[in-house]
């Protein structure tokens, strides 16, 4: 949280966008609140401080590290689920589980990127890993490893908007086996030589992370579920996002239920997105591609008997 500049005790992760959260999100005490990417509980406990019942939370996270850092909300009565947010989901619209508050920061999150061993970091040599969730079997360096040139190729034109897809792909069927993460990120370099303020690897590194962890599969079949079944009427939904394939995603998904139409199923609280100001920024810096979305659930039966 933003006090976390003031003291001596580092935080493991600064929530990104929290004053605009608890803004556009409008914790009410009472109300039933999902976080779907709960992380180290940034988010999560400043709403539950307006909320005051953990009970009615449920905390979902894909990483072990993450559920072992919710452990002390979970101990206040708060569901924590060690899932990914689709099988978290489908698993709690089945249950009929509503929720007046929603939100999920599909951002990596600053112990990914600062722990070496996760394989998520350009800067620090490490395994090329890059899973959310260690149970799962896919790594970073059996993609980079076995996937064909053409098949490396569109990966990374699709997840990292990388202009010279071709040629890294090339690169990196020439030059392997990789096994860690500098190995990497020096052979991509070569394919831009010269230095620019942002690392040649970045979209690389991005797109592998976003095809291990099928992270726009899993929004694209999450959207639906959050909007149509998890958000009770009046609830409100709020999504931080990325990069623009993420946003692009969340955007399409308000904007097909929301407008000036009979069946507009939202209400926008966010005709652009939110993003960080210039003092979240300064101790944040990660924070600078961060986009907030947020929509209110028309209450259809409220404004039925108002008419």
């Amino acid at each position: 949280m933003h006090q976390n500049k003031h003291q001596n005790i580092p935080s493991p992760h600064l929530p990104v966008l929290l004053p605009e959260v608890l803004a556009l999100l409008a914790p009410e005490p009472g109300e039933r609140y999902l976080d779907l990417t709960a992380g180290y509980g940034g988010h999560a406990r400043a709403i539950l401080e307006r909320t005051c019942r953990p009970e009615q939370a449920v905390l979902v996270d894909r990483d072990e590290n993450a559920i072992k850092a919710l452990a002390s909300l979970a101990e206040a009565g708060a569901d924590v689920r060690h899932a990914d947010f689709l099988s978290a989901s489908q698993a709690l619209a089945t249950q009929k589980r509503r929720f007046d508050i929603i939100l999920a920061d599909l951002g990596v999150s600053s112990p990914h990127l600062n722990e070496a061993d996760r394989g998520f970091s350009i800067a620090a040599d490490g395994p090329l890993d890059m899973r959310m969730d260690q149970r799962q079997g896919l790594t970073a360096e059996q993609l980079v490893n076995t996937s064909g040139e053409a098949e490396l190729a569109d990966l990374l034109r699709r997840y990292g908007q990388e202009p010279k897809a071709r040629q890294i792909a090339r690169l990196i069927t020439v030059n392997r086996p990789f096994h860690t993460t500098s190995q990497l990120a020096a052979v991509v370099s070569r394919a831009w030589p010269g230095h620019s303020r942002v690392h040649p690897a970045t979209r690389t590194f991005q797109a592998l992370r976003i095809a291990v962890n099928d992270e726009l599969g899993l929004l694209e079949r999450s959207l639906p579920v959050w909007l149509n079944e998890l958000l009770a009427p009046g609830g409100r939904i709020g999504i931080i996002s990325f990069h623009s394939l993420e946003d692009g995603l969340v955007k399409r998904a308000l904007a097909e239920q929301s407008g000036n139409r009979y069946d507009a199923n939202l209400r926008l609280l966010t005709k652009r997105p939110a993003t960080a100001d210039a003092s979240e920024l300064a101790f944040n810096p990660r924070a600078r591609s961060a986009k907030l979305r947020a929509a209110v659930k028309i209450n259809k039966e409220r404004d039925t008997h108002a008419n």
